[in-house]
């Protein structure tokens, strides 16, 4: 079980900061916590923002029941979604809800999915290979490996991964599971290990890390995912209110670069000798691509990789 109280959300003090200005003390101002998970990010902005409501929405459902554990003394202030956060303009139609001042992305794997060792999530614990962060749905870790072709298996490891080696592993994957099909993570481990050059292995922290972010990241569609959710989060956001994404990973934080980059810049035509409302850009940038410093990270390791980036909303859409 993942002790909530030494759980600790990454740059906590840092998303706060960037999205308070955005909930005043108003009635009526709501936040999205679109990956609720522990509730850490979300119990800190409810307590900063005393009027504010909170709507966290989670795929994994024992997350969502631990935070809504977690939050209930905040009352009617919070609601608890179970659902997928590409799906956040359904929830808010749902609720009623047309317009929101904040939106929280944390992305990525959490800490109960890491520390609960059934999940499959970390290649430090021998473990089924589930990696479904909504266990209720979809396909397992164990089902990519055991019936995808080599060229698909190459694929997601080469995109989602990152991994040099991508086609030696996934024809070794391929050959080993002739053998017997693969069901938990340890012996994934050491195919790996086995199939990467010695040199290879001594830099860049444990060999299996780009495979089983490939395979995380496929399971759960998550790039798919958070390219419909950015801008379903920024069609859903008030004059005045703010967004701000924690990625993981290059591939996320690219994501999350590229449409920020697309809804801050003008859309004039070049040369055009005077800007006409209908192109000035929709978003401003708050920061972009900010690190944990060394205290969060001495702190808290796994915020090690984070990158933060924030917008604010300054013009309605065309």
């Amino acid at each position: 079980m993942t002790d909530q109280g030494a759980h600790v959300p990454v740059l906590l003090d840092r998303v706060v900061e960037l999205l308070a200005p955005a909930l005043s003390e108003d009635e009526g101002r709501v936040v999205v916590d679109a990956t609720l998970g522990l509730g850490g990010h979300a119990e800190a902005l409810l307590r900063r923002n005393s009027t504010a409501h909170l709507v966290g929405l989670d795929r994994d459902r024992e997350a969502l029941a631990r935070a809504t554990e977690r939050l209930a003394p905040f009352g009617d202030r919070f609601t608890g979604v179970h659902a997928v956060y590409d799906r956040i303009a359904d929830v808010l139609a749902g609720l009623g809800i047309r317009r929101v001042h904040g939106v929280l992305f944390d992305l990525g794997v959490s800490s109960l999915q890491l520390d609960e060792a059934g999940r499959g999530f970390a290649y430090s614990q021998d473990a089924p290979l589930d990696m479904r962060m909504d266990q209720s749905t979809g396909i397992t870790a164990a089902e990519v490996l055991n019936t995808y072709a080599a060229a698909d298996l190459t694929r997601i490891l080469r995109r989602y991964g990152e991994e040099r080696f991508a086609s030696r592993i996934a024809a070794a994957v391929v050959r080993e599971r002739r053998r017997a099909p693969f069901d938990t993570s340890a012996r994934l481990v050491e195919l790996i290990r086995d199939t990467i050059p010695a040199p290879a292995r001594r830099t860049g922290g444990n060999p299996a890390k780009r495979t089983f972010q490939a395979l995380r990241i496929e399971v759960n569609g998550e790039l798919d995912t958070l390219e419909r959710a950015l801008p379903a989060a920024i069609d859903a956001l008030a004059v005045g209110g703010r967004i701000v994404v924690l990625s993981y990973h290059s591939l996320e934080d690219r994501i999350v670069k590229q449409l920020f980059a697309a809804r801050t810049t003008s859309s004039a035509p070049h040369g055009l000798p005077v800007e006409l409302p209908e192109h000035r850009p929709e978003l401003r940038l708050l920061t972009r691509s900010e690190p944990p410093t060394s205290d969060e990270i001495a702190a808290n390791p796994r915020a090690q990789s984070a990158r933060l980036r924030a917008v604010e909303r300054i013009r309605e859409a065309a």
